[in-house]
């Protein structure tokens, strides 16, 4: 249940307005200089990547990820996995191979935060090779560098 709840309110999160996204990365960032005190003359970027934190908005889009690579790997719970369907292409195409997910056709911004939505879109973001992970912890490993070298190209 508490599971649940974190895909719909990462899902939640995920939509909400830049100032409220500001407001919780300010408060990571001082954070950051509670638990770094010795630190302080540091960015808050800075000491995120010194801590192997994620920003918000992209740990946001690893939460949602990983409790994609979840529902997948267990089928469960069965009303969440329904809502991913597999993306099958009408033709033989190369990105039949990448584990790619339908995202739905949808026509608001509303409707682009339900996880529905978000789930297939972000996982269909992630590079092939990391979908493939055999497990969960390896998953979250790699998942996490691609994230943190996306940051940094940023």
């Amino acid at each position: 249940m508490a599971t649940t709840l974190g895909a719909y309110s990462n899902s939640i999160m995920y939509g909400m307005s830049a100032s409220n996204k500001y407001k919780l990365q300010s408060a990571q960032n001082s954070l950051t200089r509670v638990v770094l005190p010795s630190l302080c003359h540091l960015s808050g970027g800075e000491r995120l990547s010194y801590l192997h934190w994620l920003p918000v908005y992209y740990r946001i889009q690893f939460k949602i990820a990983t409790f994609t690579y979840k529902i997948s790997a267990t089928c469960q719970p069965s009303y969440l996995y329904n809502l991913l369907q597999v993306h099958q292409p009408s033709q033989a195409l190369h990105s039949s191979t990448q584990k790619l997910l339908q995202v739905p056709f949808l026509s608001t911004d509303f409707g682009r935060h339900a996880f529905s939505y978000l789930s297939p879109a972000t996982w269909n973001s992630i590079p092939t090779s990391i979908k493939y992970c055999f497990s969960l912890y390896i998953f979250k490993r790699h998942l996490k560098s691609h994230l943190i070298a996306q940051l940094i190209n940023n």
